[in-house]
């Protein structure tokens, strides 16, 4: 914990300071709604951008249930605020537009800045970029055609003026923080340090390493081959660019290695901290904190998890004519990183051991290429015409894109299997409306988290991975891959992690595979990793058949053992135990 001075002020730069979007979304929505962070900030500032043409982010920033209230938009014609004439002359000043106000986080309430930077000057802009390479050698004239790029540092001299009005006489407040939520927050922070040099102790949050992604999603031989190459290169002193090339061109890393000069670094998971030692010297010299995500850690009932699981399986047999003995799910984004083609190879294993039991399963898979799924229209059309979900047909407004290639691996799936079969919900939302009338009324998507027997999440670059423990504290076994960050929690809070966490490791080699080196372990590609990926998922079926809850009283185990992990792998725990302590041994050092 902090001393009783606390923080003054922590000013968090990111894109999802208007709404959430993803992960960082998540993150905000748990720190921020942390008892302990209360305690200890007293003042919240969240910084961020918006695109007054984007008509889909308008609508999500301006809604209900995002809880934003504007109290200064030149946009919008409000002037609630009594700065609004300071904040008019900004805009004035540099062609932008601003957006300032009160977003709810849980019980809290905290100032939101957002710019729309897409008529700023030019001119202002083009000599900040010269003193950005002067200062910080960033070379701007390589990204200037990247549209993310060009946005954040647009924006970040307003940003930084907005954010003096904002802050008033608390910028010269002494326990000040800026904290850079991945490569999208460091611009603010390097005009920060530019214009008042160590006014803000500056952390970079490294909610991932964007270099090592697109390498891990673009490699066939994906995680496998990556960490292997990671550690046998490491072993002789050997990084990222010796082995991978420079990517000094590539926007995501200039911003990142701009970030390593930062007093501070916190990262998700263990794997993110060998990444970024990996990138170099600018990293590999640099001390890294471990800052963990939370996990939801609700307290819940053995009676209203079951209510849950009855309705899941309900739907199966109003889909299928089958009642399952248990119900699996995997919601997700239908991206690369999230693996899910090992969750068919995984069943696939674990189909016969099922029926030689005589038990069977049903498996919904929650994901959609469209971020905004099809309208309830789109729904009932196709239910009514060919079975949707169960049965599906290509093309808009059904399956698009990476959708097909995974409907036909489950069309396969479910041909050769006897005990499992897999539904492919290719939607957002899970209740009646959005997912057709078989589905029953009283359905919402905290029953998919609650009532599930077992939740996968086998992603192939996950820094962390919140929604893979989300079912964690309702009982559910979780099966994940080692290449998920919250295996490096879990290990910590218990050593009986494999009671209610399945951990695929298709990272750690079979002795039989002939990989010495690095350079052998680059060489490994997809056929490697499939036999590497079907060794494993023959050990994690086995894993999944022998804890599968069969009674009542299995479940009530689960659930018991679920919940006590979790409550100590919760927001409260993280901020007390991990970031707090990270964030007093930078301001010491300061």
């Amino acid at each position: 914990m902090l001393t009783g001075e606390g923080l003054d002020v922590i000013v968090h730069s990111t894109h999802e300071a208007g709404y959430k979007v993803g992960g960082i979304g998540a993150v905000l929505d748990g720190l921020l709604s942390a008892r302990a962070y209360l305690k200890n900030v007293r003042r919240t500032v969240l910084m961020g951008t918006f695109d007054l043409r984007d008509t889909a982010g308008m609508d999500r920033l301006r809604a209900p249930r995002n809880r934003f209230e504007v109290l200064y938009s030149s946009v919008d014609g409000v002037r609630q605020y009594e700065r609004a004439d300071q904040l008019a002359a900004i805009e004035e000043a540099f062609g932008v537009r601003i957006m300032y106000g009160r977003r709810a986080f849980g019980p809290s309430a905290q100032e939101v800045v957002l710019i729309d930077p897409t008529d700023a000057d030019s001119g202002r802009i083009a000599d900040l970029k010269y003193r950005l390479w002067e200062r910080f050698g960033l070379r701007s004239d390589q990204f200037d055609a990247n549209y993310e790029y060009d946005l954040y540092v647009r924006a970040a001299l307003p940003q930084f003026e907005a954010l003096k009005i904002v802050l008033g006489a608390d910028m010269d407040r002494r326990r000040k923080v800026m904290m850079a939520h991945e490569f999208m927050g460091v611009p603010l922070c390097l005009v920060a340090e530019l214009e008042q040099p160590n006014a803000f102790c500056r952390v970079y949050y490294a909610h991932e390493v964007p270099t090592v992604r697109p390498v891990v999603e673009e490699h066939p031989g994906h995680d496998t081959m990556f960490y292997n190459v990671l550690r046998m290169a490491g072993e002789q002193s050997l990084g990222f660019r010796h082995v991978f090339g420079d990517r000094s061109h590539f926007y995501k890393h200039a911003l990142l290695e701009a970030a390593a000069d930062f007093p501070a670094v916190f990262a998700v998971g263990d794997l993110v901290v060998e990444e970024l030692g990996f990138l170099g010297s600018h990293f590999a010299n640099k001390a890294i904190d471990l800052v963990y995500n939370g996990i939801p850690a609700p307290e819940v009932q053995l009676e209203a998890k079951m209510v849950s699981t009855e309705r899941l399986r309900q739907y199966a047999e109003n889909l299928t004519g089958d009642r399952p003995d248990h119900v699996f799910t995997h919601v997700a984004r239908l991206v690369p990183s999230k693996g899910l083609w090992r969750d068919l190879r995984v069943l696939e294993e674990l189909d016969p051991m099922l029926a030689d039991r005589g038990r069977t399963a049903i498996f919904f898979v929650l994901a959609t290429a469209p971020p905004t799924g099809r309208s309830s229209s789109d729904v009932m059309a196709m239910e009514a015409d060919y079975g949707w979900p169960l049965n599906h047909h290509e093309g808009y407004p059904d399956l698009v894109g990476s959708e097909i290639p995974f409907y036909q691996a489950v069309e396969h799936f479910n041909r050769e299997s006897r005990a499992v079969k897999a539904v492919f919900v290719n939607q957002f939302g899970w209740d009646q409306e959005r997912c057709g009338t078989k589905m029953p009324a009283e359905m919402s998507f905290a029953d998919l988290r609650q009532g599930s027997d077992l939740e996968f999440g086998q992603s192939i670059y996950e820094p962390f991975g919140i929604a893979q423990f989300e079912p964690l504290p309702y009982g559910a076994l979780c099966v994940v891959s080692s290449a998920c960050g919250c295996v490096g929690f879990a290990n910590r809070v218990t050593t009986d992690i494999g009671r209610g966490i399945v951990v695929a490791d298709y990272i750690s080699l079979p002795q039989n595979l002939e990989v010495r080196t690095w350079q052998d372990a680059l060489l490994i590609g997809q056929e490697t990793r499939d036999l590497v990926e079907r060794y494993r998922a023959r050990e994690a079926a086995q894993t999944i058949a022998a804890n599968l809850p069969q009674s009542e009283s299995d479940r009530a185990r689960a659930l018991a053992w679920g919940q006590a992990v979790c409550q100590r792998m919760t927001w409260e725990v993280v901020v007390s135990e991990y970031m707090l302590p990270a964030l007093a041994r930078a301001l010491h050092s300061f």
